[in-house]
């Protein structure tokens, strides 16, 4: 935004400080001066600045001269635009708000026999000409200026009617369905039922609070002129512009709160440039006002503020003297805030005021804030350094140990961690929610691919994978433990998740490991290491039939796996679907997966334990047994397990072997096993044991040995 020091200074005539100086010091009070730029003699200098969105007060030359008053402490002129007597009307300009919900406030002031032309200075602090020459602001009639001068001097959008266009009265209203309405920029739109319009009895005139109708604008043979100034709900006019896609100087104000006492002044400001060139008032202002919206606005009820919470927030100052009540009572007022002491609160030696709020700072609604706008106009530069106090030691979360040991596991096996957004499309996270239906949806999202708080981390993963891939990074490994989330809007779970996706090719380990392409095995090892760092008793891996509609929607049927830990579904992991593949223009596969860490934490880590090697020689037996196809390693490995024969030390596959000789859909496996005692050499009749045993072990779970 483009602020003159010159206008400035035309509200301020006791400034004594320099542009440079002034610049710095509104910067370092919130309102940032990015550029100083010289206009030359006489003509001060001109400012770019950054205002943040908060601060819609302060987007005009008036609520910055209000901030540098408050800096400095010196008089801020008030904004005063005298109007000649009104004649006489018959009856008063019929004005009606329908849309209650939608305006707050709407006024109309009638101007008979104007002259549209060019506009031009009429007095000192209203100089038209000369301001809008510095601004290179362009000049377009006195009806247009105006309106412009308006928002410049003081940040109220107008508008100016053709008032023998209107026919009837004005209506504030929503739209009625098909309606439509050629605005100022040429375009005819198609308006919404939700769409607020200005109207007449008849016809739409204007988007209320974005843009003005082409059919009642000011042109050069305009007379008589109904000027507008009005407050409107900020999201009533967001969700308007938004659905037609204008962005506009109006629209820009009145979505992030505007003035709700603005408006008579605005109206005068304007009515006074359009009589400079000739004309006259016909009757009293019509200000029509929702008490309802002046109630939430310009009558909000007063903030208590006490000395002793502004000196405990903000601490100690450089100055001896710190923060007083008469610093409090200095900066509210030069805001615009009414202070009003407690006497009896005050007679007990304690400062306390009930603060009214000015209607212009729509952000300000607690005492923090309050506190706040003490401590930025003060200076944070006026404060004493010191650290904060505290008196506990720094007490890690109950699961840091265990995410901590997940993260070491996954970096060591050659992952790289990644963060992704919190936030995902509805489509998304219907695809890869671990329970349908339990999506939270955003009340105000700021697009669809950000609609809803995300059930997963499977999209952030897809979409870091097809980031690299669509940049030429075709290798590519990366995890991310995060937060997920469930349930709905009245109430949201928290839960830490970890997801992983691979693609690409391992670098080659030596003449003997040649570079390869990642494969299932790969990711599943990686999940097989980070669920050893915890202790559980059964993990195994399985899938359901791709009919049974069980697997994830995400995952390739055939090429995916669910983790299972103590019997409950820990994650799932595999091959991404092709159709998923395909509609993120991925053409290498990719493997992802996701574990639910919030399960894994309510398990013991593993501390590995180191143990004496005994000196007494090992036994080894092999045994070939004959399993059939359904049986899995894992059942025979748990079965020997849960032997818990502190002499089995060791039990491997050597080998297996299919042949047709074998039984239908039966296979062998070779399976070695050591018996080692750390006190004795073990004796025949203990191997014999033992050896009974493991047979009677591995025929529970299916297996016999063959003959």
């Amino acid at each position: 935004m483009k602020i003159l020091t010159k206008w400035l200074r035309a509200y301020l005539p006791s400034l004594s400080v320099d542009d440079a100086q002034l610049a710095e010091d509104l910067t370092l009070r919130g309102i940032a001066v990015e550029g100083i730029f010289d206009l030359g003699e006489g003509n001060g200098s001109l400012y770019e600045m950054d205002i943040t969105t908060n601060r819609v007060d302060a987007m005009n030359h008036y609520g910055i001269a209000r901030e540098a008053a408050a800096i400095y402490g010196v008089a801020l002129k008030p904004l005063h635009f005298a109007l000649p007597a009104p004649a006489p009307a018959a009856e008063p300009f019929s004005v009606q708000i329908e849309a209650k919900d939608a305006c707050g406030r709407f006024t109309a002031r009638v101007l008979r026999n104007v002259t549209i032309g060019d506009s031009r200075d009429w007095f000192p602090g209203a100089e038209v000409d000369t301001y809008f020459k510095l601004l290179e602001q362009k000049k377009i009639s006195n009806a247009v200026d105006a309106t412009n001068f308006a928002w410049l001097a003081m940040g109220q959008p107008t508008h100016a009617f053709d008032l023998d266009k209107i026919e009837g009265g004005i209506v504030v209203r929503r739209a009625r369905k098909g309606e439509k309405l050629k605005t100022l920029d040429g375009m005819e739109r198609v308006l919404d039922p939700e769409d607020l319009v200005v109207a007449d009895h008849v016809k739409p005139l204007a988007l209320a609070g974005v843009m003005g109708g082409w059919d009642s604008m000011i042109t050069p043979a305009t007379k008589n002129v109904l000027v507008e100034a009005a407050w409107f709900e900020p999201m009533a006019v967001r969700r308007t512009a938004r659905r037609h896609g204008l962005h506009t100087d109006a629209s820009h104000r009145f979505e992030r709160g505007a003035d709700f006492n603005a408006a008579p002044l605005a109206s005068a400001i304007v009515s006074s440039i359009l009589l400079a060139n000739g004309g006259s008032i016909e009757g009293e202002l019509v200000d029509v006002r929702v008490p309802e919206l002046e109630a939430r606005t310009a009558h909000r009820p007063p903030v208590a503020l006490a000395l002793r919470e502004v000196q405990r927030i903000l601490g100690k100052t450089v100055d001896k003297e710190g923060i007083t009540a008469a610093t409090v009572e200095s900066v509210l007022s030069a805001l615009g805030c009414t202070l009003d002491m407690h006497p009896e609160i005050f007679a007990q030696g304690e400062a306390v005021w009930s603060v009214t709020l000015p209607s212009w700072r729509l952000d300000i609604e607690r005492e923090i804030d309050l506190i706040e706008e003490v401590a930025r106009v003060y200076g944070y530069n006026g404060f004493a350094n010191t650290l904060p106090s505290f008196g506990e030691g720094v007490q890690a979360l109950p699961w840091a140990q265990a995410e901590s040991a997940v993260r070491r596991t996954l970096l060591a096996a050659g992952f790289h961690e990644a963060i992704a957004s919190t936030f995902c499309s509805a489509a998304e996270a219907a695809l890869t929610a671990p329970q349908p239906g339990q999506v939270v949806p955003l009340g105000n999202p700021l697009s669809d691919e950000a609609g809803v708080l995300r059930p997963s981390l499977v999209p952030g993963m897809l979409a870091m994978v097809a980031g690299n891939l669509h940049r030429d990074v075709s290798d590519v490994r990366l995890f991310e433990i995060g937060t997920v989330f469930s349930g709905t809007t009245e109430k949201v779970d928290e839960h830490p998740s970890l997801g992983f996706a691979a693609v690409g090719n391992l670098p080659q380990q030596g003449p003997l490991h040649p570079a390869r392409a990642i494969d299932f095995h790969d990711v599943k090892g990686a999940v097989e290491q980070v669920l050893a760092r915890f202790q559980a008793r059964i993990v195994y891996f399985d899938r359901f039939p791709p009919q049974d509609g069980l697997m994830p929607a995400w995952l390739h049927p055939y090429r995916a796996a669910r983790v299972t830990v103590e019997g409950i579904t820990a994650g799932w992991f595999g091959q991404l679907h092709p159709s998923e593949a395909a509609a993120r223009k991925i053409k290498e596969p990719v493997l992802v997966g996701e574990l639910y860490l919030d399960r894994l934490y309510k398990l013991p880590l593993y501390k590995p334990a180191a143990r004496d090697i005994s000196r007494f020689q090992p036994v080894r037996r092999d045994f070939s047994l004959v399993l059939d196809e359904s049986i899995a390693w894992e059942r025979v490995d748990q079965a020997l397990a849960a032997l818990q024969i502190p002499e089995l030390v060791d039990w491997r596959v050597r080998e297996v072997f299919r042949d047709k000789r074998l039984g239908n859909r039966e296979y062998s496996l070779l399976m070695g096993v050591t018996f080692q005692a750390a006190d004795r050499t073990l004796r025949e009749e203990e191997l014999q044991s033992f050896h009974a045993q493991v047979v009677a072990a591995v025929g529970k779970v299916g297996a016999r040995l063959r003959s």
